[in-house]
């Protein structure tokens, strides 16, 4: 029985097809990701300038089901839109674009070595891991000498909130280092446990259920 190649007509319409539903849900989920960025909120144990949400779960699930580029796009539109109301003229969401791309680009290049859950749950601790590292460092050198030199007056400020929560603090690399990191590593485990309650079912609407095979 001899093997029939489909035209390149219709391969090549195929394809075009499967781009626009990449671009178009990478859209949809950059808007939904910008929204989530909007719902933050304080906690107790935190100085009040850090808040938490979940904006980076619609990148995380679009960098497993379409690769990690697609996800840190996502993560790029998402402070883009979120520099229009900017107020830490963009040094926020620059140091939100850095996190954010760490994670879910790492996640979604492990998960591309083998698509099962073992590597999904390894690429998204894995970045989950990466982000609160690099997290200890954008604070230290990108997002709060920014802070004390317009917002606050000097970097005593900030660790004064710091020192109001915990005294012992004595230094801002200290305080990043026992308050942020750890916030940061749980604010992505949120993000990849909600991930996987909803991933299976939601991947085959992402890809389009005729597309869909894993």
């Amino acid at each position: 029985m001899k093997k029939t190649n489909q035209p390149k007509e219709k391969v090549n319409s195929r394809n075009r097809v499967k781009m626009i539903r990449k671009l178009t849900v990478t859209a949809i989920m950059s808007a939904l990701s910008y929204a989530l960025m909007l719902i933050q909120f304080p906690l107790p144990f935190m100085p009040f300038f850090i808040e938490f949400d979940v904006s980076e779960l619609p990148a995380l699930i679009t960098s497993f089901a379409f690769g990690p580029h697609y996800g840190i796009l996502v993560c790029f539109l998402k402070n883009a839109l979120h520099c229009l109301a900017s107020k830490t003229f963009t040094v926020g969401e620059l140091s939100n674009f850095i996190l954010g791309a760490v994670f879910v680009g790492i996640a979604g290049l492990i998960y591309m070595i083998k698509k099962n859950r073992k590597y999904a749950f390894i690429g998204a601790m894995a970045g989950s891991l990466a982000m609160a590292v690099v997290c200890f460092f954008s604070n230290m050198y990108i997002t709060y000498p920014f802070y004390a030199e317009v917002f606050t007056g000097g970097m005593d400020a900030i660790l004064g909130l710091y020192q109001a929560i915990l005294p012992s603090m004595d230094s801002i690399w200290k305080s990043i280092l026992v308050f942020n990191v750890p916030f940061t590593f749980v604010k992505g485990l949120v993000s990849v446990a909600v991930t996987f309650l909803i991933y299976r079912k939601l991947s085959p609407i992402l890809k389009g259920r005729l597309e869909y095979k894993s």
